[in-house]
């Protein structure tokens, strides 16, 4: 049965009117529980990471300006949120729950985080609301503890895993995949070791086949023993920075051919949920709920 890793800590209080949808979190786990995916039981607290496992993979001086509320206004700008003692509680807390989602992978077969997907934060600095890079950590842990010989994160994010293709481009152990919509954020995007940028809006159809052709080989290729997935729900057609046309239906789709592939496999797997923009929230909260539902159905 999967655990989820969720926190008071992953919300923070922002500006009236910004776009980032932090009450998501909060109203996933409710979702949750409501719909009967989830009992109060699977839910734990992750605690905050701990510094040496953040300067595994950011810059002493990088970390150092964010815990002590340093960094400049053009890095703010960057960054998109504003920083706080909150955001900092949250960057670590989030980052505490993909590390552990991936130890209770190594023993489940999978391990959910409640947020996450911070894949636009680079060693040195962040951008895009990712401040940390959550999967990047958890993959640093493993490889440092000899809990993971060859890993593959697999983004399918709408936008591009820059940040984290940066930090492993010279790290033979970390193989990077990210599909995304091509003419999108970021707007100078970092090289990955395989990239598939998607026309823009790219259906149910053509990116179920993509997903298909590439990710089955790809593992063959790559010979992983752990796999990271980056489940944006930012893919759908409803999404206000996505550009792509997945419908719920297919979303859900996508979800169930990476984890399905994964579970066959006997291939441990820690999600994180990536970013979701859709005008109304509950399309952004059922999506993600439908990655959780997906993940408790494979491994029951």
């Amino acid at each position: 049965m999967p655990r989820l890793a969720t926190s008071d800590h992953y919300t923070l209080t922002l500006p009236d009117g910004h776009r980032f949808p932090i009450a998501k979190y909060a109203l996933i786990r409710e979702q949750l529980l409501w719909q009967g995916i989830a009992e109060p039981a699977d839910f734990y607290e992750p605690g905050l990471c701990a510094e040496e496992d953040v300067l595994r993979v950011h810059t002493t001086n990088y970390w150092h300006r964010v815990r002590d509320l340093q960094l400049s206004p053009r890095e703010v700008r960057n960054l998109g949120l504003p920083q706080s003692p909150q955001l900092v509680r949250r960057s670590l807390s989030s980052s505490a729950g993909t590390l552990q989602s991936a130890l209770n992978a190594l023993r489940d077969g999978i391990g959910l985080n409640l947020a996450g997907g911070t894949h636009h934060a680079f060693a040195d600095r962040g951008e895009g609301f990712c401040v940390l890079n959550d999967q990047a950590i958890a993959a640093a842990y493993l490889l440092t503890h000899g809990l993971a010989r060859q890993i593959l994160i697999v983004d399918l994010d709408v936008h591009q895993g820059d940040g984290t293709a940066a930090i492993f481009r010279d790290e033979p152990r970390v193989f990077t995949f990210s599909m995304h919509a091509g003419a999108n954020y970021p707007l100078r995007k970092e090289q990955s070791d395989l990239d598939i940028p998607l026309a823009l809006g790219t259906d149910d159809a053509n990116y179920l086949a993509q997903v298909l052709a590439t990710l089955e080989p790809l593992v063959e290729h790559v010979r992983p023993d752990f796999i990271f997935y980056q489940a944006g729900v930012d893919v759908l057609a409803t999404d206000k920075l996505g550009k792509l046309a997945l419908t719920p239906a297919g979303c859900r789709q996508r979800d169930e051919l990476v984890l399905g592939l994964c579970r066959a496999r006997n291939l441990p797997v820690a999600v994180s949920m990536g970013g979701g923009y859709s005008e109304k929230l509950a399309d952004i909260v059922n999506a993600h709920c439908n990655t959780f539902r997906v993940a408790f159905e494979l491994w029951p």
